[in-house]
């Protein structure tokens, strides 16, 4: 890890467009956000997503990003934030894009608890696996329908302004109903990320 004047000093050289410098910021970040990709992945979609891939896709993002100067990465730590984010959302929006094919594809009905499992990022155990789809269960029963509606269009990869046409809610609306119900799935354990 870089000292704090050293990191100022490279990120100030990237931004001005030294390349050198840019290398080097990529390679204080590549071995832990690899990890993060590889987490994010998980086994639903390792055979459709290279993490290779995605890890270059992260850096053109936040290529473009630092160039346009529209990141707050004054230390590593941000970096490294900025940069899991990124991968959080390129995973979802790829995971989203595979089911809405899958959806049309009628290749494969599946339930709203078993979109939810599918999308574990880290391998559980049978016992822990059912568990969880207890909880699933339990928390999809709780949810009243226009929730239910927003989760099962959101995990088929539908954006919200979609679900919000298909509901004729204000998508304003529907983004605060989201937030809730994302922060109550992250409360029980569920994965909110792909929502």
């Amino acid at each position: 890890m870089l000292e704090r004047a050293q990191f100022e000093a490279l990120l100030l050289a990237a931004k001005s467009g030294d390349s050198h410098a840019l290398g080097r910021l990529v390679q204080e970040y590549e071995p832990e956000l690899r990890l993060i990709a590889r987490k994010r992945l998980g086994k639903e979609l390792r055979p459709f997503l290279d993490s290779v891939d995605l890890i270059q896709s992260v850096h053109r993002s936040f290529l473009i990003g630092l160039k346009d100067d529209r990141f707050d990465i004054s230390t590593q730590e941000k970096l490294l934030a900025l940069a899991a984010t990124i991968v959080q959302r390129k995973v979802a929006k790829q995971w989203r894009r595979l089911q809405r094919q899958k959806h049309f594809d009628h290749e494969n009905e599946r339930s709203v608890a078993d979109l939810l499992l599918s999308i574990q990022s880290e391998e559980i155990d049978s016992t822990s696996q059912a568990q969880l789809r207890e909880t699933i269960e339990r928390v999809l029963n709780e949810l009243d329908p226009v929730e239910r509606t927003l989760i099962e269009m959101r995990l088929l990869g539908s954006s919200t302004a979609q679900v919000a046409h298909h509901l004729q809610i204000d998508s304003d609306v529907l983004r605060v109903r989201l937030s809730r119900l994302r922060k109550r799935l992250r409360e029980r354990g569920i994965l909110n990320d792909w929502l």
